[in-house]
């Protein structure tokens, strides 16, 4: 409703709500993405809920606004709630402004939303530099007619008994067949010695042969795995093992298109287009360093201009809209290699690499080793570059010290460089950590702290009124060893004391919400550029977040190479590999390693991590932090099998599984 107008009659309750809403719709963009409404008139225009990332389509709105004049541009962010309009004339907007606030439209799932918009003079963007495809990657489109697509999608059966070689069993959320040797998901490796009888169909041979001969491809595949994709499902971000298969990984797309997004380790991402009949080639870099994947949901971001077929999807906010994902089925082809890989990427081939991953630990004393020299070695080096990334308080754990009565001793287990410590000056804190460097850090800002190991606090039993455990226990590398953390805890309160525990949560997506880690996860490059209302404005909107681990949820994830999705896989393989995680996705694996890439010049003859920096052109070391992340239910399970205890509460925060614990 214009304002201008409010004052002349009593408003209803309807549009009272309205106002509310539309007031917080205002103030979400501002606090949020620093957008700027203005309460007079301008040509342009915000519409909050009117978004791709709302699931409304260019398709949808821009209908709608060209109801009410002349658009003279729609720019349309990828993955925001809203969008920016431009009319011609600014009564046009005036116009649009008053009929369509609070105007319902109906998104490509069928669901109604609710429009509302506000004046802005000008709204903040990035502008992206121009990308390019990963080096070696290349998509060939129509590589197959439509009779040939039809022939090869009707030659795949998908009821035969599953006690066949070549159907996969452990895949619940899609269907997948293998032919020639079996791809095992957990490691993404084949067993070489125990490949399945009947080789590759000979409905292939026609199409491989045909490859070879015009250049697409060098070797003739052995191994090939079958996957059918329902609208939503995806695969995690992962590189083929090294050593597994030769130079060539080669997928054909059937029955559907599909964005698939490639990512370096430096953090740069692609979003690539590969269309239906398409053959998708990985070679060299593309195949060897960057990481590829398909984000689990049901439509894309697509580019809305008829003539782009194939390729990136560029950051063209005025070229954006959705498209709806179909049943896609791909053919993927790899050649398994019979040698060690000698690729040009010595840093991250597991032929070439000098040390290996650690297994997952069968006993104590080898999860102990593995705490050492994944824990606390990493935290001993990082010290200093993560005590300057650990500096605000989060605010449900603030809430909980300031709750405590004045002068009561609490222990924070696990204090890191003691942005906890000074919260509440009314209480006497003192912390403790495995990090004599992080201890150091705590002391020269004037806090209590010392030296010790989580699983032996040297304080006296019942002598603390509460505790605090923020982003440890995670660490310990055995279920034991986690629940022994929780017993040292309890052992240290009184009768009635509370503690306060975070742990990492495998869920990075709780209730349709993406923790803060995942929204981490955007193309950071990029100068900040302006729209105004008088200007032709042909960019992208994009959140810059720094890409660097933690021991909080704000943390550094990576994402398990396992190509296993929609739900997550808890099972954990004797004398497996830890994985190693992909920063700013969701996990895929409740035990993984996580690399810290530290900034600034280390000190001189310090020790880099283990396998030596990720890609041969970032000279920063990288070290490996080994998490087990926790996944719901488990933490207060966990904390069931302690005695003397009572939960009080327990919720989720940021990406994080926390509990609240009472000791009886």
């Amino acid at each position: 409703m214009d304002s201008s107008h409010q004052s002349n009659y009593k408003l209803s309750k309807t549009e009272k709500k309205f106002l509310r809403k539309q007031i917080k719709a205002r103030h979400t963009l501002l606090r949020h993405e620093g957008i700027e409404t203005v309460s007079y008139a301008t040509q342009s225009l915000v519409v909050a809920n009117g978004g791709l990332g709302n699931g409304v389509s260019r398709n949808q709105l821009l209908p709608v606004l060209e109801k009410c004049g002349l658009v003279d541009a729609l720019l349309m962010p990828p993955n925001k709630p809203y969008s920016f309009a431009r009319y011609k004339t600014t009564e046009e907007s005036k116009r649009a402004y008053v009929t369509l606030n609070g105007k319902e439209v109906v998104d490509d799932l069928g669901q109604k939303i609710i429009l509302y918009l506000n004046f802005v003079e000008k709204a903040q963007w990035k502008e992206l530099r121009p990308q390019a495809l990963p080096p070696g990657l290349m998509v060939v489109e129509e590589i197959i007619s439509s009779e040939e697509e039809k022939m090869l999608l009707e030659s795949v059966e998908w009821t035969e008994d599953t006690d066949n070689q070549n159907s996969q069993k452990s895949l619940k959320h899609r269907r997948v067949k293998h032919f020639g040797y079996e791809f095992h998901y957990e490691n993404n490796n084949v067993d070489k010695d125990k490949p399945l009888p009947g080789g590759l169909p000979d409905i292939c041979d026609s199409f491989l042969e045909k490859w070879l001969r015009e250049g697409y491809i060098k070797h003739k595949p052995d191994q090939m795995t079958i996957n059918q994709y329902e609208p939503g499902q995806g695969i995690p971000a992962h590189i083929d093992t090294h050593s597994a298969f030769e130079d060539e990984i080669v997928s054909l797309s059937l029955g559907s298109e599909i964005v698939m997004d490639f990512k370096h380790p430096d953090g740069t991402a692609v979003p690539v287009m590969l269309p239906r009949r398409s053959l998708l080639v990985m070679t060299g870099e593309s195949r060897y360093l960057w990481t590829h994947g398909i984000t689990c949901r049901k439509f894309d971001t697509v580019q809305a201009s008829e003539n782009h077929k194939s390729g990136i999807i560029t950051s063209d906010v005025g070229d954006l809209t959705l498209s709806k994902r179909g049943l896609r089925t791909s053919f993927t082809f790899r050649k398994v290699r019979q040698t060690p890989c000698n690729c040009s990427y010595p840093l991250v081939c597991d032929s070439q690499r000098k040390e290996t991953p650690p297994s997952f630990p069968e006993s104590d004393k080898e999860a102990s080793r593995l705490e050492q020299e994944y824990v606390h070695q990493v935290y001993e080096e990082i010290a200093g570059h993560f005590s300057s990334t650990r500096h605000t308080p989060w605010p449900h754990i603030v809430e909980f010290l300031k709750a405590l009565p004045s002068g009561s001793i609490v222990a924070d287990i696990g204090c890191g460089n003691g942005k906890y410590l000074g919260v509440n000056k009314e209480l006497y804190m003192v912390g403790c950590d495995r990090s004599q460097n992080l201890v150091d850090i705590c002391r020269e800002r004037q806090f209590q702290a010392f030296v010790c190991d989580a699983l032996a606090v040297p304080v006296r039993s019942g002598s603390c009124d509460a505790c605090i455990s923020i982003a440890v226990i995670h660490h310990f590398a055995t279920a034991e060893r986690r629940v022994a953390a929780l017993q040292e805890i309890v052992r240290l309160l009184r009768p009635g004391g509370k503690a306060l525990i975070y742990v990492w949560a495998m869920e990075q997506e709780y209730n349709k919400q993406k923790s803060k880690y995942l929204k981490g996860n955007r193309n950071s490059q990029g100068k900040k550029e302006e729209m105004n209302s008088d200007t032709s404005v042909q960019r992208s909107l994009v959140e810059q977040m720094p890409d660097m681990g933690s021991r909080d949820s704000a943390s550094s994830v990576p994402r398990i190479n396992d190509s296993q999705e929609g739900g997550c896989n808890s099972r954990q393989v004797s004398n497996s590999k830890l994985p190693i995680h992909v920063n700013r996705t969701s996990f895929y694996s409740q035990d993984v390693l996580v690399p810290w890439h530290l900034k600034g010049n280390p000190d001189k003859g310090k020790p880099v991590e283990p396998f030596g920096p990720i890609g041969s052109q970032d000279p920063s070391p990288v070290f490996h932090r080994y998490y087990h992340v926790f996944r719901e239910g488990e933490l207060e399970a966990l904390c069931r099998t302690v005695s003397d205890v009572r939960i009080l509460q327990s919720y989720y925060d940021q990406g994080n599984w926390c509990v609240v614990l009472q000791k009886a």
